[in-house]
């Protein structure tokens, strides 16, 4: 590679590091000088780099352009860029799996070789466990997206759960990804209030609007909205129980979407809990491997008697069998 071409990449590298760079800081990191940055400056915006000139400051910044041209990227940069778009290729996100593969297949040709060896022993060691999850087009969460940055309010037919399909307007705020789900997190404008929607079940209509002024989160933020969503609002069984220990103890036990935790004090704290049935609320209770006291409902306390009675006879069985072998000789 000719010295001028290696210089070009270099000075590419740092315009790509998204900072000002003034033309004598250039030259002094390139060891040229400040007409020879100029002249490599025009040289790029030939070959495509949309590289503009500050007013006022004789800096330069590597803007956006009409086309995608080529990037530099460090060795952690691929790795994890390669890393991102294996994941993608069988993800949630429908319509980009073939995208995801064709970028691949071009990154993985130019790699350097300890690169690529470090990338397919990485890869040959990453196991996906397939699990059935809803699938969402790419378009869809786009104009989702759109919505929720230029605040312009979205209709869109829905199914709930129940099958029943019903036209919603909404002041959309967040999209929100949850254990391999995508939720609206929205302004329900005929209701009143706030609502989460289940992407995978919802069409849009074009087009959008009017703009709306934001609202400010009940929760503060849509994570933590959705977090109280999931493990309550949304679900036909719900309680809430008291658990001996602190939240602060006991927060690395609830997983995300399992439960809202609410402290009381030192030694107690509150879990509020959502799930299809009462034994799915008794296996999450009796997974947080501490006491607790549960008050209601009645079909939760009929749920954790059935399963601690399934306990003491396993344990009952596994006594009498262990009685009923020969002595060790």
């Amino acid at each position: 590679m000719s010295e001028t071409s290696a210089r070009l990449l270099r000075l590419l590298s740092l315009l790509q590091t998204h900072r000002a760079w003034s033309g004598a800081e250039l030259a002094d990191k390139l060891e040229v000088t400040p007409r020879t940055v100029r002249r490599d400056v025009e040289r790029l915006r030939g070959l495509g780099y949309p590289v503009q000139a500050l007013q006022g400051t004789a800096g330069y910044r590597l803007g956006a352009g009409a086309s995608m041209p080529p990037l530099l990227l460090d060795d952690e940069e691929a790795v994890a860029v390669a890393v991102g778009l294996r994941t993608t290729s069988g993800g949630t996100v429908t319509g980009i799996e073939d995208a995801s593969l064709r970028a691949l297949a071009k990154l993985e040709q130019v790699l350097p070789s300890r690169l690529r060896h470090r990338l397919t022993t990485l890869q040959k060691s990453m196991v996906r466990v397939s699990a059935e999850s809803p699938r969402v087009a790419s378009e869809t969460l786009l104009t989702i997206a759109e919505t929720c940055l230029r605040r312009e309010r979205l209709r869109f037919d829905y199914t709930d759960h129940a099958g029943r399909v019903s036209r919603r307007d909404v002041e959309p705020d967040s999209l929100v990804n949850v254990s391999r789900h995508w939720y609206l997190v929205a302004w329900d404008v005929d209701r009143g209030d706030w609502r989460s929607f289940r992407v995978d079940r919802l069409e849009p209509r074009i087009p959008t609007g009017p703009r709306f002024t934001p609202r400010p989160l009940p929760e503060g933020d849509a994570a933590a909205y959705m977090a109280r969503r999931l493990s309550s609002a949304s679900w036909p069984w719900r309680t809430v129980i008291t658990l001996h220990g602190s939240a602060t103890e006991l927060a690395e036990r609830v997983w995300p979407g399992m439960g809202v935790l609410e402290a009381v004090d030192d030694t107690h704290c509150l879990l509020h809990l959502g799930a299809d049935t009462p034994a799915s609320l008794a296996w999450m209770i009796t997974a947080l491997d501490t006491d607790f006291t549960v008050t209601g409902p009645p079909e939760l306390l009929t749920a954790l008697e059935t399963l601690a009675t399934r306990c003491r006879t396993a344990i009952v069985a596994a006594d009498a069998e262990s009685h009923s072998l020969p002595p060790d000789r």
